[in-house]
């Protein structure tokens, strides 16, 4: 009975911590995810963003709406993030050719 009550412990602890990640990356990196695991007691826990139906649709390569709230708010999350990293780069690039045109 002890290693029984253990194993569901641990799993419990295994799944949360699971879930917690799966969280995480699914918000950090917007991508579309789905998770099924099955307790040691034949329980199905599941974890999925934004829906199962969105994630499955995409790995069978059904076409998904481009209208997609996810879409929408990764691409606007992209945008806001490449063209600042953009300028910042081009400012370093240039920035000692323009500071040897004197130099010279």
């Amino acid at each position: 009975m002890t290693n029984e009550n253990n194993m569901n412990v641990t799993f419990s602890e295994r799944r949360t911590g699971l879930f917690k990640e799966a969280s995480e990356i699914s918000s950090l990196c917007g991508v579309e995810l789905a998770i099924v695991v099955f307790s040691p007691g034949k329980k199905v826990y599941s974890f999925r963003h934004p829906s199962v139906d969105v994630v499955i649709d995409h790995y069978l390569g059904r076409n998904t709406p481009k209208t997609h709230i996810t879409a929408q708010l990764v691409k606007a999350n992209h945008d806001s993030n490449v063209h600042p990293l953009n300028m910042e780069l081009t400012q370093v690039c240039f920035y000692p050719f323009h500071f040897l045109q004197y130099v010279l």
